[in-house]
């Protein structure tokens, strides 16, 4: 299963990872200013949702978002609690969030969807849109390219997806796009960020 694979994946790896990428000093400053603008637009709770070392949710936090955050990797779990003691935490899968139906009014979801199998993206998206309320505020990073070409990510196995393809597939998952980002910064691969709204 592809939750066990990552799970296993970056248990593995997460002293490393959160050493490496686990500050806000060490993001992109655009990608700073972009989720603290989103942040601007949201009066309720936040899920980060694959929220990794914990970084971000305590971003928000600081900026007076009611954030909460979930990972499937319990080792970033515990980290995120050290670390970040004023922000709640749990482990969770993004397949089945526990929240109730349209009880979230933003979801950041930064990076935390590359290594779900093209296949399995809609579920995931469905699940997203179940838990926020209308107009709930979704904000995703991706890699850019080819529609689901799949590499080798430093990780475990990682997918590109094309802006359209994402377009389409939160379409269907019951959101509108409101805007679109893209960047390409030298030695990295492309960037995308999408948010949307659910209806």
């Amino acid at each position: 299963m592809t939750d066990f694979r990552v799970q296993q994946a970056y248990s593995e790896r997460a002293g490393e990872y959160t050493s490496a990428l686990g500050a806000i000093d060490q993001m992109h400053a655009l990608d700073r200013h972009r989720i603290g603008r989103w942040a601007k637009l949201i009066s309720g709770r936040v899920l980060d949702a694959g929220c990794g070392p914990g970084h971000w949710a305590d971003f928000l936090h600081r900026r007076g978002v009611d954030v909460s955050g979930i990972d499937l990797v319990a080792e970033f779990i515990d980290g995120a609690r050290r670390r970040f003691p004023e922000v709640t935490f749990q482990v969770s899968s993004l397949r089945r969030i526990d929240v109730a139906d349209g009880s979230l009014d933003g979801v950041l979801a930064w990076y935390s969807l590359i290594h779900v199998p093209p296949a399995e993206l809609p579920v995931i998206l469905s699940e997203l849109s179940r838990a926020l309320a209308p107009q709930g505020q979704l904000l995703i990073g991706f890699f850019e390219g080819d529609h689901a070409e799949s590499f080798d990510h430093g990780i475990t196995t990682a997918y590109y997806w094309s802006i359209e393809q994402i377009t389409s597939l939160l379409l269907a998952a019951g959101f509108d796009v409101i805007d679109i980002e893209t960047r390409q910064d030298s030695g990295s691969r492309p960037h995308a960020a999408i948010s949307a709204i659910a209806r």
